[in-house]
């Protein structure tokens, strides 16, 4: 597992109330940065996008939470991949 302590840009973190009590309901959140916003010892802002289950961003917005909290998810391979890698022709 990544050193949550310090997420970087890019992360796709599943953020629940381990993070914070506000995410009773889990979300997919990726990382675009780590706010360096004065804080409480142990918090962190994050700004960045929340996910849907494909990877697609649907919301933009920051939050205020625990990295120790926090969990990486493996990357969500985006449909039109999937599709692409589907239809490559073998060599002639």
């Amino acid at each position: 597992m990544a050193d949550l302590s310090r997420p970087r840009a890019g992360d796709l973190l599943r953020v629940g109330p381990e993070a914070s009590v506000q995410f009773v309901r889990p979300i997919l959140f990726r990382v675009i940065r780590v706010l360096e916003w004065t804080t409480y010892d142990g918090w962190r802002w994050l700004e960045g996008y929340q996910v849907n289950d494909r990877g697609e961003a649907v919301h933009r917005r920051a939050i205020f939470v625990q990295p120790a909290g926090l969990r990486t998810v493996p990357v969500p391979v985006a449909v039109g991949q999937a599709r692409r890698r589907g239809l490559r022709r073998s060599p002639r």
